[in-house]
């Protein structure tokens, strides 16, 4: 099995212990051992949540630089449709797309444009007979990921279409090349400017035997300072933008779900309730419903842990935008709707140990879980945290598995310790 190269790291030097991250982590994904925050690397699934609340900025997200673009002949930007909404009193987005241009890039697509055609083929997708419903968006993987380790049973209700920026990546390349015939694929870089550290994640490990088309992915906070001092407003850009309402609607919680015009929709965003949408679907607890989109961020990308504006704002900004622009640039012919090109899909899921499953052997796990509500009946109940796990039930779990001894139980030793007191006070007694 391939092993998943993350994306979110942590700086032991910075971090204090505090357990702020592992009562946010949605897979329990962190344990605090040795004074410290270890993560687990089997159940992290990228989303960044610890990034966004640690105190201490001990979590941080490993992404490419911009200079890691100079090894190409010809470099082209993917700019995500949430990085339009980091400046303040933008009235039209040429004026980013020709920044991108000026600190070096040689070409930009638009992943909007790209976020478009995805939409037109979900459509299409949607009335095919047979597909698990409701179809669950494949647009954001850490909610993908954490499906496969979580929820496994709702793998075949993900939409096995590639996300807008894969989309985008292979036509700017197949463009590039039939602009530039001189060129060779190895002299093309792709480079996704990214609100979130789950996307380079993504690029990293693909989906199962499908390889990334982007070579290089940066994130919005450190492009945002280059393009400040870049856009000049007293210049008036090229007309460059290839999109509409609709693709640059997809950076916001429920763009995605209302490009598809159909009303038997849903639209959630933040993990938390991520969580609770996807609990209610396993459980058979929901409306029928046709398509679900999920955004692990708060407001969806522009809530992302490598944006820079609060995720309101941003959201306020975009709907200010999208009015200036048609609904859409990127509507298909007659012949186009009538298939879905055979290079949006993926073929299969990789494939995760899910996190619930304990060992191997059904005897062995339905052992352990009696030994772990066992010592969770023991336990105090109050998921305080000191034990260095979330819960108790965590807790039980850890200890079981041999990751943690009972006696890391602050309150278990406390008890303990008052009982030793009072027998010593009785044998003094005597």
């Amino acid at each position: 099995m391939k092993k998943y190269e993350h994306s979110v790291s942590l700086d032991i030097s910075k971090c204090t212990g505090c357990t702020t991250c592992i009562h946010r982590c949605p897979t329990e994904a962190i344990r605090v051992r040795d004074h410290h925050a270890v993560i687990d690397p089997d159940r992290c699934i990228d989303c960044g949540e610890c990034i966004r609340v640690c105190p201490h900025s001990a979590k941080k997200a490993v992404l490419d630089h911009i200079k890691d673009m100079d090894r190409f002949k010809w470099k082209i930007a993917l700019p995500a449709p949430s990085l339009y909404a980091q400046f303040d009193n933008l009235d039209d987005v040429d004026y980013v797309l020709q920044g991108l241009l000026d600190i070096g890039f040689d070409d930009v697509f638009e992943v909007s444009r790209a976020a478009e055609l995805v939409s037109a083929y979900t459509r299409n997708y949607l009335k095919v007979e047979g597909i698990q419903k409701p179809a669950i968006s494949s647009a954001c993987p850490a909610v993908v990921r954490l499906i496969e380790l979580r929820f496994p049973f709702l793998k075949d209700n993900i939409i096995k279409m590639l996300p807008p920026m894969e989309i985008a990546a292979k036509i700017a390349r197949d463009e590039a090349i039939e602009k530039h015939p001189e060129l060779k694929p190895e002299d093309i870089g792709v480079c996704f400017i990214s609100p979130c550290p789950a996307k380079m994640s993504y690029v990293r490990n693909g989906f199962s035997d499908y390889e990334s088309k982007v070579d290089v992915v940066v994130p919005i906070s450190d492009i945002y300072f280059m393009l400040i001092n870049a856009m000049n407003h007293a210049k008036q850009p090229k007309c460059l933008s290839e999109s509409g309402m609709i693709g640059i609607g997809w950076a916001t919680s429920g763009g995605e779900a209302t490009a598809i015009f159909n009303e038997k929709y849903l639209a959630a965003d933040g993990i938390d309730n991520v969580i609770r949408v996807l609990d209610q679907i396993e459980d058979g607890n929901i409306p029928h419903l046709e398509f679900v989109e999920l955004n692990a961020c708060t407001g969806g990308c522009v809530g992302g842990a490598l944006t820079m504006q609060n995720p309101f704002i941003a959201k306020a900004r975009l709907q200010s935008l999208r009015r200036y622009l048609p609904v859409s640039q990127n509507f298909l012919s007659a012949d186009e709707a009538k298939y879905i090109p055979e290079y949006y899909f993926f073929n299969e899921l990789p494939e995760y140990s899910p996190i619930s499953r304990l060992s191997e052997s059904m005897a062995e796990s339905m052992r352990m879980m009696a030994d772990i509500q066992k010592l969770k009946n023991q336990l105090p109940g109050y998921d305080c945290g000191s034990c260095g796990a979330p819960t108790c039930r965590a807790f039980a779990e850890d200890v079981v598995k041999g990751l943690a001894k009972k006696s890391d139980c602050v309150l278990i030793m406390k008890d303990r310790f008052k009982e030793y007191l009072e027998n010593l006070g009785e044998d003094e007694d005597k």
